[in-house]
């Protein structure tokens, strides 16, 4: 396999038009010892791309290249990788490309949460030369093999490809606290990485309990395998009904102004954990009542490390789990309707960007 000199990418060009991206050609990075070049082959598209496209998170870069749930061949090695991989393997590069690897959190599996200045996202970081990271709606990426992983066989790419920041990020504060076997969880925002808690919650043998506004996702909630369905604004006196149940709620809604979370308190019991997993536009605020919370813990999870996307891909390929997932072929057009289409809601309940061979031509 060979690869070119420059990358190609369908970028935010004019942000005041962000959801018109155009085709552009770029240089990597340069190539480092221990980095990985992958052809790319899918990559899913998650809300932070939408976030970071449209500057709900800050001014977008110039012609930035989003996406960081990327499954691709890979195509070269650097002379002192050592993890195991080879040319021609298929593999997934998920949110992160870069942390430090020494510090006491990079050392006990905690990389997304590395405070270097070395830590750099998939796209929209800055590494110490001054390039911006580019992502994964491209013909190619260029990450430290710490941050590739192995796609196993029987897990089709359109479906791997969300595991690797959507699905993880989800499954690390499952796993975190105790998700299995007598455990209560709920997941609170049935959507594209709701709809994968109810599916990896249940694969992990807790009781799911799914949690929305209203009735309209309670069948796709039971076919995902949620034991109960709790539709906030329909059920009066929900909280008063299942107070002192859950053991674990994960926070999945993209928005958090409009969640009442001492509601969702009132349901936990004693030591219970809400783990919150949204990062919603900059501009708002979580709000409670800070009496509210004796006994029960509240807290925020970045995105999974390197053992945790291993141990989901394993839980997946055992347990032959089926994110559900809508493709669409890359091209100017093709991000431009994700765009708009996630920007609407207009998704059951992830896309996955295909066709790459058929859009650039290196």
């Amino acid at each position: 396999m060979s690869y070119p000199e420059k990358f190609q990418g369908i970028a935010v060009t004019n942000p005041a038009d962000w959801t018109h991206p155009k085709k552009i050609s770029y240089d990597p990075k340069k190539f480092d010892d221990y980095d990985v070049d992958i052809k790319i082959e899918a990559c899913g598209v998650c809300g932070s791309d939408v976030h970071r496209a449209s500057s709900n998170w800050g001014p977008v870069k110039a012609n930035q290249v989003v996406g960081h749930e990327i499954v691709g061949r890979v195509v070269k090695l650097g002379p002192k990788c050592k993890l195991g991989l080879k040319v021609g393997d298929r593999v997934g590069v998920g949110a992160q490309a870069k942390s430090c690897l020494n510090c006491k959190r990079c050392k006990s599996d905690n990389e997304p949460y590395c405070k270097s200045k070395d830590r750099v996202g998939t796209y929209s970081g800055t590494y110490s030369d001054g390039y911006v990271s580019q992502g994964g709606y491209a013909s190619h990426v260029r990450t430290h093999e710490h941050f590739v992983f192995k796609i196993p066989d029987n897990i089709p790419t359109e479906l791997a490809a969300p595991l690797l920041c959507g699905g993880v990020t989800v499954f690390s504060p499952l796993l975190r606290n105790g998700c299995g076997p007598g455990k209560k969880v709920g997941v609170v925002g049935i959507g594209g990485i709701g709809h994968m808690g109810i599916l990896f919650a249940k694969a992990m043998g807790a009781e799911v309990y799914a949690i929305s506004r209203s009735s309209s996702k309670k069948e796709d909630s039971l076919k995902l395998g949620a034991d109960y369905y709790i539709a906030t604004q329909e059920e009066k006196d929900w909280a008063t009904t299942y107070a002192d149940t859950l053991d674990l709620i994960v926070l999945c809604a993209s928005s958090l102004s409009d969640i009442n979370i001492d509601d969702l308190v009132a349901t936990m019991t004693i030591g219970g954990k809400i783990v919150s997993i949204a990062i919603p536009d900059a501009s708002q605020q979580l709000t409670l009542k800070p009496f509210g919370l004796l006994g029960v813990y509240i807290s925020n999870s970045a995105l999974g490390s390197r053992k945790e996307i291993i141990q989901l891909l394993d839980l997946v390929s055992e347990k032959k789990i089926k994110p559900w997932v809508q493709t669409v072929p890359i091209s100017e057009a093709g991000v431009n309707e994700v765009f708009e289409r996630m920007e609407k809601g207009d998704v059951k309940y992830r896309f996955t960007l295909v066709d790459f061979d058929k859009e650039f031509d290196n």
